[in-house]
């Protein structure tokens, strides 16, 4: 039995973390004998999510380079030895015969080390505007997995298969039957339900804005299943009523999915990939304040394809009743953007990813 060696990295945030424990899962169902090693940021999310999956993790001292001039920039040069040090180090000890990046800081140090010491590797870019590691690693990556068209700007053409994004099992087959799904929540089956997702730790300002139109959408005879956080749980629990919902977290996303007709959410990748398998309209309401603006970019690749709505943040005070309206109360409307962000569905990305690592195996 071949006891292959596998090093994975990718952190900071859960749509770098997930999709790397994804790809370890399936290399694990594959290969039963085989080692795996993470490699995170030492006070970062993977440090904690990483040992929950099953893996062990070795942290690095490493972190971003802040937008202004602050001490954490001038710590950065020697975070960044250190760091190329120790990945040299935990390269050498492991001895991989692969190494996976997913993007985030971590993984910059330990696919360069590795890359440097001969091993094949590959990377998982989830955004349609490439990651800055990413981009710095890809003259050095073998292969570049991808979930959108035209990434070629940011990667060498020949290294890129487009492969779509790891996404959660459980959500491959969906019920259609949404009853069991409604009545987990306690909602009414005779009211249409708005889904809103603003991610694990909640998004302020979509929390602000259901908290204005609770009445709109109560007199539109709507009913709310709203993820607001955990930060924001204890302060807009106060609304949970028979029409609305309030949750600091779904663990049952499948549910979630089955019982919506309309999604509200972000436009992060791994949230982007989600959607496309559950095939409902969406208003995407794109977080301003992350690196490259790449959640914005990621919605206009589906706005341009008629496969889901988006408003800026900046936006929604002027235009988000009157949007919302127009998508409520056509169901054409509702049934194209649900139709085209269906085709945009990859369900087995984990598998193609998988696939292209085993090549370089050979």
């Amino acid at each position: 039995m071949d006891r292959y060696r596998f090093i994975l990295s990718g952190g900071g945030t859960g749509g770098h973390i997930y999709p790397a424990i994804a790809i370890a899962n399936e290399l694990k169902r594959r290969h039963t004998n085989a080692e795996f090693l993470f490699v995170g940021a030492k006070d970062k999310m993977e440090m904690e999510k990483v040992p929950q999956a099953g893996y062990k993790i070795e942290g690095l001292w490493i972190s971003g380079i802040q937008r202004k001039l602050t001490l954490k920039n001038l710590m950065f040069p020697l975070k960044l030895i250190s760091s190329l040090l120790r990945a040299r180090k935990i390269v050498k000890q492991f001895k991989p015969d692969v190494a996976i990046g997913t993007g985030g800081f971590a993984s910059g140090p330990l696919l360069r080390m590795a890359a440097s010491a001969g091993i094949p590797c590959v990377l998982q870019e989830q955004n349609s505007f490439a990651g800055i590691t990413n981009k710095l690693l890809s003259g050095k990556a073998k292969k570049i997995c991808v979930a959108y068209d035209g990434m070629e700007r940011f990667f060498p053409k020949e290294k890129i298969v487009k492969t779509g994004n790891p996404i959660r099992m459980d959500l491959v087959n969906l019920k259609k039957d949404n009853k069991e799904a409604l009545s987990f929540f306690g909602l009414n089956p005779n009211r249409k339900t708005i889904l809103i997702l603003g991610g694990s730790l909640g998004a302020r300002r979509i929390n602000q804005l259901i908290e204005r139109e609770l009445d709109f959408f109560d007199a539109m005879g709507l009913q709310v299943l709203w993820q607001c956080g955990k930060l924001y749980f204890e302060e807009y629990r106060k609304y949970n009523s028979e029409t609305v919902k309030v949750l600091a977290f779904v663990n049952r996303m499948d549910f979630a999915y089955t019982a919506a007709d309309v999604i509200i959410s972000r436009a992060g990748a791994g949230s982007v990939s989600e959607l496309c398998l559950v095939g409902k309209p969406v208003l995407f309401i794109p977080s301003p304040n992350v690196a490259e603006d790449h959640q914005t970019q990621n919605a206009k690749a589906l706005v341009t394809k008629d496969a889901g709505i988006m408003l800026k943040e900046m936006e929604l005070d002027s235009t988000f009743e009157e949007r919302f309206s127009q998508l409520m109360n056509s169901e054409e409307m509702q049934q194209t953007l649900g139709a085209n962000i269906r085709k945009l569905a990859m369900p087995k990305a984990t598998e193609h990813i998988v696939d292209e690592i085993e090549k370089l195996l050979k």
